[in-house]
């Protein structure tokens, strides 16, 4: 317990920690300081698609760290110059880039890019949705446990309901900036969107001058079995703003751009760190291991197995089963905090997505045997 102790006395206070401290990790798996191994589907909250230490990543970081290791954005540089390449080819038509450090800071970048090229100031989210933590991204997020604490929040935010595209018709209006949207809600519960909803709102927002944001922070980097959500639905937004899965474990965002987008002016937006030469190598290197090794392709199957496997166990705790590729939730009739706690005592590692949602994030790498693991766990812990 020193680490745990440690962080205690020194920490900020915001985190509710767990009593394990995580010291080593090596692909699905990690261990902490008593050598104890787990089965790790939290994953730095869906960061690890490739798994911990992926040797790619870590070779091309150490690599790049040999030679510079950061560059400020204002002075052009060869592995960011390459970065922005791939970032900007893998959506037809999404193709200028704004690198940044995190999802927060791609959500706040998205937000600022709509209200600068629509010069309006209105943003539409939805209800139980997450975006983060600064104060535009906060304003996006629904949850008041979040929200309340901070308020008044930045004005000119409101948010309709999830799936139902008759409010957000009653929202959006000349004003709106845009709307922002998770494809799968994560923090909300693991709610999938449906296509007729974001189908309705990609119409509506061209109708009415605003533009589309879709928020891909989690369920990005071929999560969900696309390697981006919003391709299992058809639609073209105009805004998409990634992180988490995005260089394989290093911190890193970014802000994918349409031809809607007006290009931006020298000075209205930045950040110091963003687009850092190692965090373009790990992004580099993560992508190619994401095409070479098809594991958006093995997160549709893998997934879709895994949701079968946990719809076919008796609980009566069960409420339902839901998620898209390896993004899954399953909701309880009662708190799922002892439940998370009892999964970590049979050697796995899941999160909570609300109060009655279990969350499992597993890395893409994760085998079948390996999911059969989780599930078996799970069962032995729910009556």
């Amino acid at each position: 317990m020193q680490w745990y102790q440690l962080e205690q006395r020194y920490g900020s206070g915001v985190y509710a920690q767990k009593d394990i401290a995580l010291v080593r990790g090596e692909g699905t798996r990690v261990w902490d300081d008593q050598g104890r191994v787990y089965i790790d589907c939290v994953g730095g909250h869906g960061v690890a698609v490739l798994g911990h230490n992926h040797p790619a990543v870590v070779e091309a970081v150490h690599r790049q760290m040999q030679r510079l290791t950061i560059c400020p954005p204002s002075y052009p540089n060869d592995t960011r110059a390459r970065c922005m390449e791939r970032l900007g080819t893998l959506v037809p038509g999404l193709n200028r880039v704004f690198l940044a450090n995190s999802g927060t800071e791609a959500v706040e970048g998205a937000i600022k890019f709509a209200r600068y090229s629509t010069g309006r100031p209105k943003i539409i989210a939805a209800k139980r949705g997450f975006h983060g933590r600064t104060l535009g991204a906060l304003s996006a997020t629904w949850n008041r446990k979040y929200r309340e604490p901070f308020e008044p929040l930045v004005p000119e935010f409101d948010h309709g309901t999830f799936n139902k595209l008759e409010t957000f018709e009653a929202l959006v209006d000349e004003d709106t900036a845009a709307v922002i949207l998770e494809v799968v809600q994560g923090e909300g519960g693991v709610h999938p969107a449906t296509t007729e909803f974001l189908q309705g709102v990609q119409n509506l927002v061209r109708e009415r001058g605003a533009l589309l944001i879709i928020d891909e922070v989690q369920t990005g980097m071929g999560r969900t079995g696309r390697l981006f959500a919003f391709q299992h639905h058809g639609i073209e937004p105009d805004i998409v703003a990634l992180a988490k899965g995005i260089a394989g474990g290093f911190p890193m965002g970014a802000v994918l751009l349409g031809p809607r987008v007006k290009p931006g002016k020298p000075g209205i937006h930045g950040s110091t760190f963003g687009g850092n030469p190692v965090a373009a190598a790990a992004c580099l290197a993560t992508l190619e291991v994401l095409q070479r090794e098809n594991l958006p392709e093995r997160a549709a199957r893998l997934g879709a197995w895994f949701l079968e496997r946990l719809r076919a166990i008796q609980s009566p705790l069960i409420r339902e089963v839901r998620g898209l590729g390896l993004m899954v939730g399953v909701e309880l009739r009662t708190k799922v905090a002892p439940y998370i706690q009892a999964l970590t005592r049979e050697g796995v590692l899941a999160l909570p997505a609300g109060l009655t949602v279990l969350r499992f994030l597993p890395p893409l790498t994760i085998s079948q045997e390996e999911l059969e693991q989780v599930a078996r766990a799970l069962e032995r812990v729910l009556p």
